[in-house]
């Protein structure tokens, strides 16, 4: 089978998504420093009691400022920082880099999913990506692709590309894609494998589809590890995971009748875990040399995180209603096919990688999968996204995984 063609580059690009919400932001945040300005000098704001000391010094220090003036320097100062943001997002999208990795051969294909085969001479390892993200987060740029450095380390990954849901997919469920689609992909990583049962790696919501998988099809699993998974939707935060959940309630009649979350819908939902991150990001970029390395791979990953896909309507309503609403799997509530889907229940070996730096899935989401299944963990510094592409992934996330995926002792079912 032949390999696809490069993606072509994406010169003038239309993120980041959704520009206007990130936008909106960043003038809400600047501009409600001069709307604070009343309230700092009055001492009426309402400070947290470990910013309290650092406040009364602020005001002690513009007590004698002259209002008029100090307020331009304010409005100088918002105009500058927007001005900035401007700037790194203008030079994010004239950007020239592009992502010339070419996919491998699929060697299975249904619907939109495609399982690809990226080679290597040892075991069949299934590598299960999220259903919003595009797979080849894990396959980035070269010496950016922790499924080409399995390949190299004596594994056979073979990787699930789920693409954007077409007219069947729409009208998926969870078990529609675990229990069916997915359960078939398995079948043919296990023929790939000589008929041996199969490592398993899922990352992100991916990794909560390939637990399901394990506790559907126990023969057919020898090992799991999943990558920065949550289970426990409350265990951080749990007012904001109940109000994501919320949020979409009036919507679900429109959704339903498209078929689909548009990406953009769901961008705006991942936004709201840290609502100024797209400042900080751009800010940055805009103090990089245009032709650096670190810019390229600014890019490249930001070229990926906008390159999202829709997500099935009934998908989507599992998953915030169940999982964020009502954190049904941790709450041992959460069935397909008739079973509980409950971490006791893998009985193959099992991996957690908990990233401590995650904004996405808290860490302590991800533990609490960990110790529901008495499983070993592994712990790194690093972030959601960095733990599988950034600069220290090699030696702090790839290598231990792979040293763990080879093991002897996965060769069979548990």
């Amino acid at each position: 089978m032949t390999q696809a063609e490069p993606r072509k580059p994406r010169i003038g690009r239309k993120g980041p998504r959704p520009l206007p919400l990130h936008l909106a932001v960043a003038l809400a945040t600047w501009s409600s420093s001069l709307a604070a300005l009343p309230g700092l000098r009055s001492g009426s704001l309402p400070w947290k009691a470990s910013l309290k000391p650092r406040a009364a010094n602020l005001a002690a220090a513009l007590a004698d400022a002259p209002r008029e003036a100090f307020e331009h320097a304010v409005e100088r100062e918002i105009r500058r920082r927007f001005g900035q943001f401007l700037d790194g997002i203008a030079a994010y999208r004239g950007h020239g880099h592009a992502r010339t990795l070419a996919d491998p051969p699929a060697i299975w294909r249904e619907g939109t999913t495609r399982l690809l085969d990226y080679g290597g001479t040892g075991p069949a390892v299934l590598v299960v990506p999220s259903l919003i993200n595009r797979a080849y987060v894990l396959d980035l740029a070269e010496g950016r692709s922790l499924v080409r450095y399995l390949a190299c380390s004596g594994l056979r990954p073979l990787l699930i590309d789920w693409a954007a849901p077409g007219a069947v997919e729409r009208a998926f469920s969870l078990e529609d894609y675990v229990a069916g689609r997915l359960a078939r992909a398995l079948d043919e990583a296990r023929r790939e494998n000589g008929g041996a049962p199969v490592r398993v790696v899922g990352y992100c919501m991916g990794g909560l589809l390939a637990l399901a998988l394990a506790v559907l099809r126990p023969e057919a699993v020898s090992a799991l590890a999943v990558l920065a998974t949550p289970w426990d939707f409350h265990a951080e935060r749990p007012a904001q995971a109940r109000a994501l959940a919320a949020t979409m309630a009036p919507l679900w009649p429109v959704f339903e009748a498209l078929g689909e979350v548009p990406l953009d819908v769901l961008q705006t939902l991942f936004a709201s875990l840290d609502p100024q991150l797209a400042l900080r990001k751009f800010l940055g970029f805009a103090g990089h040399a245009p032709g650096s390395r670190e810019a390229a791979a600014f890019v490249a990953l930001e070229d990926w995180a906008n390159d999202g896909v829709p997500l099935a309507a009934p998908v989507a309503r599992e998953c915030l209603e169940g999982w964020y609403g009502a954190n049904d799997p941790a709450r041992g509530r959460w069935r397909m096919a008739g079973r509980a889907i409950l971490p006791s229940a893998i009985a193959c070996p099992m991996l957690v990688v908990v990233p401590e730096r995650d904004r996405i899935v808290p860490p302590a989401a991800a533990q609490a999968l960990a110790a529901a299944a008495g499983a070993r963990v592994l712990k790194t510094a690093l972030g959601h996204v960095g733990m599988v592409v950034g600069g220290r992934a090699e030696a702090e996330v790839w290598q231990p995984l792979a040293a763990w995926l080879r093991a002897p002792s996965h060769a069979e079912a548990g």
